[in-house]
């Protein structure tokens, strides 16, 4: 059989070039442009169970991806039986944030419960120096020396009934000054506790979502009690399930879920 002429050189470069190009053309098509927030940074919290044979070195690939990427990575081990383990990833960009919930899911972790957020600066914090709502909008985390972790979800109440409290029905300046005081009493348990919340309005079912960092767990129990008797919480607040666990680095806590 006679052999085949040798395809000259030039050919070969116009050959790797053009599947290069293609490559790139492929890999362009299959990642969609980014969604991003105008302000603050997207926020998705992920309860999952940790069954038998989780791929612990993809989970840590997804989470160097993530950070790679410009997101923020936090792990807890949850105490009790609603989740073995909490993952809180911030970041800019919504497809990233589906990238990483995606990554974790076919390494094993199963997602059995969600929250989808954005960080945000309250309408009752227009007062705010710059520096306080740019830690609002961007926070740092986890932080260093709060290890006790908290989240729950919140709304605030829309009754119907006359005797029912409905926040939505009262002035502006009745809200502000309930917001106020609120923001005192939370205030007595700076360096103690570090509180993050997010808002979920027309995202999830409540309305916020309320992250807690604290130095010993007895501080997030006293910081949640003392602000329930608070008119704001006591007359107009609804909340949802508690999750509580320990921060830690990923990898700790993997290795504390159930193997």
């Amino acid at each position: 059989m006679p052999e085949l002429p040798e395809m000259p050189e030039t050919a070969h470069a116009a050959e790797t070039a053009e599947m290069h190009d293609a490559l790139e053309t492929q890999e362009t098509a299959e990642m969609p442009p980014s969604l991003a927030p105008t302000t603050g940074l997207g926020v998705l919290h992920l309860f999952c169970r940790a069954p038998g044979g989780v791929d612990v070195p993809a989970v840590l690939e997804a989470e160097t991806a993530a950070r790679k990427a410009g997101a923020q990575v936090v792990a807890a081990s949850i105490l009790g039986h609603k989740a073995d383990v909490a993952l809180m990833v911030l970041g800019p960009d919504l497809w990233q944030l589906r990238r990483f919930q995606s990554g974790v899911a076919a390494a094993g972790l199963e997602p059995i419960s969600s929250y989808v957020s954005l960080t945000e600066v309250s309408e009752y914090a227009a007062g705010l120096p710059d520096e306080l709502k740019q830690s609002r909008l961007y926070p740092q985390l986890p932080p260093e020396g709060k290890p006790a972790f908290c989240f729950y979800p919140m709304s605030k109440r829309r009754g119907s009934a006359p005797e029912s409290h409905n926040w939505y029905v009262l002035d502006y300046a009745d809200r502000l000054e309930l917001m106020v005081k609120h923001g005192r009493i939370g205030r007595q348990f700076h360096g103690r506790v570090l509180q993050l919340v997010t808002g979920s309005v027309g995202l999830d079912d409540f309305e916020w979502g309320v992250t807690l960092f604290a130095v010993h767990p007895d501080d997030l129990k006293e910081c949640v009690y003392q602000m329930r008797f608070d008119r704001a919480s006591a007359l107009y607040a609804d909340f949802g399930p508690f999750y509580t666990g320990m921060v830690a680095d990923l990898e700790t806590v993997l290795a504390s879920a159930p193997r």
